[in-house]
């Protein structure tokens, strides 16, 4: 397992990544000098976010770079284990009180001004919401990759996602064809995989999100699995460790030997696949310094404005509605749970702060000691 004081730095290795998707996208629009303009402006963009992250540091508000944006609490699929579903973050009810598109506006446009380069669209299926991702595509200063399980993808979005070049898809899928539709239902890697065709012949970025269980650690992490996603041009894959939410689904969350096993495994991949980003937590976090949530580098907005730590530990104390993201971003929560240490340490599990759900509870019931 990887230790606090070992040398990857996971915030050089995303910036290194950020850097070559930039470059290949240029690449990619030079027969279309609107869209490389945009790119370029962008790379620009990143440069001035990154100075004004810093102007606000000095004075005393540290924003994180990242911001997860659950747009919508609607999904169309029923994914075995789905802590969405587990914790009602996600159901089959028609949507009450949700965020309205011209509220997520203005979120974007907050974060724009704060420095935050990247806000990652989430659900549910956030492509469900066509009216944010369009919205998000207007705002060329921010990348927004969109976690999406790939059903909703049809020529408009494919045209959209040719003109807004900052929204990047992030298709869920689980390993091969078998595992995949196991998780996820019949005949969904066949349409993930027909996608990714589709994005390579049109010149499109996208990355995969991969969910690391017992049962297919092996499979996500092997060569030919991930030249099959590189071959079709994936350039970010983010591995997230399987958090059981029920008792039922506990055999499948990592232990300590498939931890040390998948850790030995992302350093061979990070080497032979130089070009791409590869991201995993909770894994890369201890190179950090602990859980990069509530605040420290990214938090959580959910589909009713909830500011939480992060999906997995959904509790809040501020609404967005109620407040402006620089205010929620120095919650009184999240200031406890990163003075408190409550972030850092060893723990089992995917996730710290699901693991220590109870203190959290206490912590936003005013009761820890």
């Amino acid at each position: 397992m990887r230790k606090n004081n070992d040398t990857f730095d996971l915030q050089k290795h995303i910036e290194r990544g950020v850097e070559a998707i930039v470059a290949d996208t240029l690449k990619a629009t030079l027969k279309n000098p609107k869209e490389s303009a945009f790119m370029a402006k962008f790379a620009a963009a990143s440069r001035k976010a990154s100075k004004t992250r810093l102007k606000l540091e000095r004075e005393g508000l540290h924003v994180p770079g990242f911001l997860i944006a659950s747009i919508t609490s609607s999904c169309n699929l029923h994914c075995a284990g789905c802590y969405s579903r587990c914790s009602n973050a996600t159901n089959d009810a028609p949507p009450v009180a949700q965020l309205t598109s011209e509220e997520w506006l203005r979120i974007f446009r907050e974060a724009d001004e704060l420095g935050v380069s990247f806000i990652m669209l989430a659900g549910g299926e956030p492509m469900i919401r066509r009216d944010i991702i369009e919205a998000a595509g207007a705002m060329g200063h921010i990348i927004f990759p969109i976690f999406t399980n790939g059903t909703y993808i049809d020529e408009r979005y494919f045209q959209l996602l040719d003109d807004c070049r900052n929204l990047i898809p992030v298709l869920s899928i689980e390993g091969g064809r078998e595992i995949t539709d196991a998780r996820r239902g019949s005949g969904i890697y066949d349409r993930l995989t027909d996608n990714m065709r589709k994005f390579k012949e049109k010149g499109l970025i996208f990355g995969a999100s991969i969910t690391v269980t017992t049962e297919n650690i092996r499979e996500v992490t092997s060569q030919a699995f991930l030249d099959t996603l590189m071959e079709q041009g994936c350039k970010l894959v983010i591995f997230v460790e399987f958090v059981p939410v029920t008792e039922e689904a506990r055999h499948l969350a990592p232990g300590d030997p498939e931890r040390e096993y998948f850790t030995k495994a992302m350093d061979a991949l990070r080497r032979k696949y130089d070009e791409a980003v590869l991201l995993s937590f909770p894994g890369d976090e201890l190179a950090m310094g602990g859980c990069m949530a509530a605040g420290r580098e990214f938090f959580h907005i959910n589909s009713h404005g909830g500011a939480e730590p992060c999906p997995f530990s959904p509790y809040s104390d501020v609404n967005i509605r109620d407040t402006s993201l620089r205010e929620a971003i120095a919650s009184p929560l999240f200031r406890q749970l990163q003075e408190q240490g409550v972030l850092s340490g060893e723990h089992v599990g995917g996730c710290v702060l699901y693991e220590k759900r109870e203190l959290v509870e206490k912590l936003v019931a005013g009761k820890a000691e």
